[in-house]
């Protein structure tokens, strides 16, 4: 997926989180939005790559793209620093939330992720998009259409 659907994807999904707790549905749409982009630091053409090109390269060398940084080891060690890290638990669950949407839209790829690592269990779902053609351009329709909707009943009850 591009930087845009995993952008828009961060968005519906702390939407739809600000839904069910009691954060701050702006912290969580900001930290959502951050948490999208951070699993493709292992992508140096990334929107985050190219903000930390030496991070980017130094992860892309160690484990390779879709790897370490799409995995449920990499959200369980992200989680636990910003448990011991963050003082804003909101943050905290805003990033975790917008990492998680990025995987699972990856999973929507050919490519998958592998979301066991260091088991090179390849994941994915049955039906996948292609990158940057017409059904990502669906899938983005449609978690635009869901930010309208999740937004709409958060920000109504502000």
């Amino acid at each position: 997926m591009t930087g845009k659907t995993h952008i828009i994807g961060g968005i519906a999904a702390s939407l739809a989180f600000a839904q069910v707790t009691n954060y701050e549905p702006v912290i969580l749409l900001g930290a959502g939005v951050i948490g999208a982009l951070i699993p493709d630091i292992c992508h140096g053409s990334s929107k985050i790559g190219r903000a930390l090109p030496l991070l980017s390269k130094l992860i892309n060398g160690l484990f390779g793209h879709r790897t370490f940084t799409h995995s449920l080891l990499f959200l369980v060690l992200f989680a636990i620093l910003l448990h011991n890290f963050m003082p804003m638990e909101a943050i905290s669950a805003g990033v975790l939330v917008g990492m998680v949407s990025h995987i699972v839209l990856d999973m929507a790829t050919k490519r998958g992720v592998k979301l066991f690592f260091p088991i090179k269990l390849t994941v994915r779902f049955p039906l996948t998009a292609k990158t940057g053609g017409t059904s990502e351009n669906l899938v983005f329709a449609l978690l635009s259409l869901l930010c309208v909707y999740f937004g709409y009943d958060v920000f109504l009850s502000l």
